[in-house]
């Protein structure tokens, strides 16, 4: 194998690691995303887009002239198929034929499988936005009830403390009236046994007189 190709199989073996370990929950998206979003990857970030197109170019371009080189020696091969001179060249016909299908497979794989780390890269990274403006919006909701219920609350003291407040001015005047009803009470007792001891008085008085007349009745009568 050549070293061009060298570097590509190294590229293609690479890559399968790099997606087996965005594949294996080894790592949280989120700790994902904080490593894409790095002070060092943001520095590299335009010139990382720029390497990536160049990658995917170069690759494309090995890949098309594997799929030449394959074509070329498969043409070779038919054309051969009937007038071999001997076995030995078709046996090198066919170890070149092998080694194009080989580099197509290698230049193929490793463009496909860049492409497939970008997409991986960019879905872990919107997976970690919004689980995170997921639990942003979870702690909104959360405040927002909390401070709904405390609003709720508050205003339900309040009017608890307006009822007492009412309840208290009523248990005040009632209390007032019951203090005005007992003097009254107490009055109109206090004038009933006035009544009452001035009217044994007058009775005691009637009978005296009663009493002085009938006996000045009795001497004139005599």
């Amino acid at each position: 194998m050549s070293l061009h190709w060298t570097l590509i199989a190294g590229f293609l073996y690479a890559e399968i690691g790099a997606v087996l370990l965005l594949i294996i929950p080894l790592i949280s998206t989120r700790r994902w995303h904080a490593f894409f979003k790095s002070r060092f990857l943001k520095g590299l970030q335009s010139q990382l887009s720029y390497y990536f197109y160049i990658i995917v170019a170069i690759l494309l371009m090995f890949f098309l002239d594997a799929i030449r080189e394959m074509w070329k020696y498969s043409q070779i091969d038919h054309n051969d198929g009937s007038h071999a001179s001997h076995l030995d060249a078709q046996m090198q016909n066919h170890m070149r034929l092998f080694r194009a299908q080989r580099n197509m497979y290698i230049s193929g794989f490793a463009g496909f499988l860049c492409l497939v780390i970008n997409r991986m890269v960019s879905l872990i990274s919107k997976n970690a936005t919004l689980k995170a403006e997921k639990e942003a919006a979870l702690k909104q909701a959360e405040g927002a009830t909390r401070a709904a219920q405390s609003v709720l609350d508050s205003a339900g003291g309040d009017e608890e403390s307006a009822e007492t407040k009412a309840l208290k001015e009523q248990v005040s005047n009632l209390e007032k009236e019951l203090t005005s009803a007992n003097k009254n009470v107490e009055s109109m007792k206090s004038q009933s046994e006035s009544l009452a001891q001035e009217y044994d008085r007058l009775m005691e008085e009637k009978d005296k007189l009663e009493r002085k007349v009938n006996t000045m009745g009795d001497k004139k009568d005599e």
